[in-house]
Parts: C-alpha cells; sequence; structure tokens
C-alpha cells in the first residue's frame, strides 16, 4: 500500500508516529515496504556505508541515481524520498531544480531531501514551485554540522547534539523551512528539548534519524543499522534488532571450511 505525503501530515495531527527506512538497494527497499515502512529514504550516506567514501559529501548526482533507480526498482508502490547530494543546491537554486527533477525523472523518486535546508530556503522554495515536495534537513547533518563545530565523523555519537540554548535559533529555522514550502522536516541531532519544542512550533511532520525520539511524528532508522550490517558491527554489540554482519562472517566462514575440506556446500547442488 502507497502512503501519501498528505497521508504523513495527517498522522502528525492525529498523533499517529511515521516510519521511514534509509535503503540503498533493491532487496533492503522491498523488505522495508513489505514491512509496512511508511516511506523509503534512499541517502547519500551509500557512498559511506556500501562504497567505501570516506564522507558523505564525495557522492555525485550520477553516482547517487544508481542506488536511486535500484530502490525504485525494489518498492515500485513505495513512497520514495531522494537525498540531493551535495553541490546543485550550494550552486544556485536552479541547479537544486535541475538535480532534483533528474532525482524524479530518471530515479523514480517522489520527493527530494535537502540538507542544510535553513541556509537555502530559495532552493526549497524553487523545487516545491517545480512540483517536487521537499523533505528539508536540518539540525546537526553532513552538511551543515561544520557551522556547529562537529565533523563527519562524529556526528554518529550520542553526544553529538545541538545545544539546548540554541533552541530559539532552530525553532526559527524549522519555521523558516515550513514557509520556504517544506513538506516535511527532517530533524537531526537535537535532541528532547529541542526536538519536542520544534515538533510544536511547526504543522508539517519533524521525523528525525539520529538524536530523535518519541517526541517527534516520526523516526528514520538505517536498514542496514536496523539489522545490524556493516563492518563495524562485527566486533561490538551495538543496540540493533538484528546482528547480520556476525552471522554472515560465522556463514561465510562455514561455507569456505567445507569448500577447503571437500564438502558439497549448502544450497550448492544443481537441479536435474
Amino acid at each position: 500500500m502507497t502512503i501519501s505525503i498528505m497521508q504523513i501530515r495527517e498522522m502528525k495531527e492525529i498523533g499517529v508516529k511515521s516510519a521511514a527506512l534509509v535503503v540503498w538497494d533493491a532487496p533492503s527497499a522491498h523488505i522495508a515496504h513489505e514491512c509496512g515502512a511508511d516511506f523509503l529514504i534512499v541517502g547519500d550516506s551509500v557512498g559511506v556505508n556500501l562504497w567505501g567514501h570516506s564522507n558523505n559529501l564525495e557522492i555525485t548526482l550520477d553516482d547517487f541515481l544508481v542506488a536511486v533507480k535500484a530502490v525504485r526498482r525494489g518498492a515500485p508502490d513505495s513512497l520514495v524520498c531522494a537525498d540531493i547530494p551535495y553541490g546543485p543546491v550550494q550552486i544556485d537554486p536552479t541547479e537544486a531544480v535541475r538535480a532534483a527533477i533528474r532525482l524524479v525523472q530518471e530515479g523514480g523518486a517522489d520527493l527530494v531531501k535537502i540538507d542544510a535546508a535553513p541556509d537555502f530556503p530559495e532552493a526549497v522554495t524553487a523545487v516545491t514551485r517545480a512540483g517536487v515536495p521537499v523533505f528539508a534537513q536540518m539540525g546537526l547533518s553532513p552538511q551543515s554540522g561544520s557551522k556547529y563545530g562537529i565533523s563527519i565523523g562524529d556526528l554518529q555519537q550520542p553526544e553529538s547534539l545541538v545545544p539546548d540554548e540554541m533552541m530559539e535559533q532552530l525553532i526559527q529555522e524549522a519555521r523558516i523551512c515550513e514557509q520556504a514550502g517544506a513538506a516535511m522536516i527532517d530533524l537531526t541531532n537535537a535532541g528532547p528539548v529541542i526536538g519536542e519544542a520544534i515538533t510544536d512550533a511547526v504543522s508539517v511532520p519533524v521525523i528525525g534519524g539520529m538524536g530523535g525520539g518519541p517526541w517527534l511524528d516520526g523516526r528514520i532508522r538505517m536498514f542496514h543499522a536496523a539489522i545490524g550490517y556493516g563492518t563495524k558491527f562485527l566486533d561490538n554489540s551495538p543496540s540493533a534488532y538484528a546482528y547480520t554482519a556476525q552471522t554472515s562472517r560465522d556463514a561465510v566462514t562455514e561455507l569456505l571450511g567445507d569448500i577447503r575440506s571437500g564438502k558439497q556446500i549448502k544450497g550448492g547442488l544443481g537441479r536435474k
């Protein structure tokens, strides 16, 4: 079942939490949609988490479209949001519109996410006027953390939160996003005090990942983080719903052992 942005806004009005998953490939998208995620986000974090990039700013629009297309193929009936990678928004609103149109026309996205949106309200307005809904990201994020003195690497740490004394500034930034035409706000690393205040201050849904909680209108979680898939999960016990990386390592180790000992591998028999 496909949910609309309007339905997500109605969920805020009646106090029902929305749930989104960040996915980067067709199988993950298919599973997330089948499980009932309200919408899917194709994040530019794919570069760091799957492609070996050192930070989120390295990925190009052409590179990123590969992931967007894969997610759309995996979840053809889902509401899909795609990040606009670093570059077009920073150049000018016209470039932001061009990037948004490519993500919709070529990638199959339904809406786009603009990072550091309070710094680029003209881009939010221009993309919205072009007919592409905007998920406005604000708070501490890869493209905005530097102005708060936070490095990209530190953004994943639980203590990386916007100071509570910046509440009024963040509320004003949220209102800037709403007035610019944002359909929803992605609030990152704001914590419970600022997070709840912003959620109450604007009429659009405020949904967040890192630094979020039940005080927001909804939550975002990376699919791979939820299932514990990634090298950082191999030797740690993170707070996840599964530990797929560890299971994968055990399975591959057993597979290689079977091959080297002359055993038939599981699932390796051909069909008659």
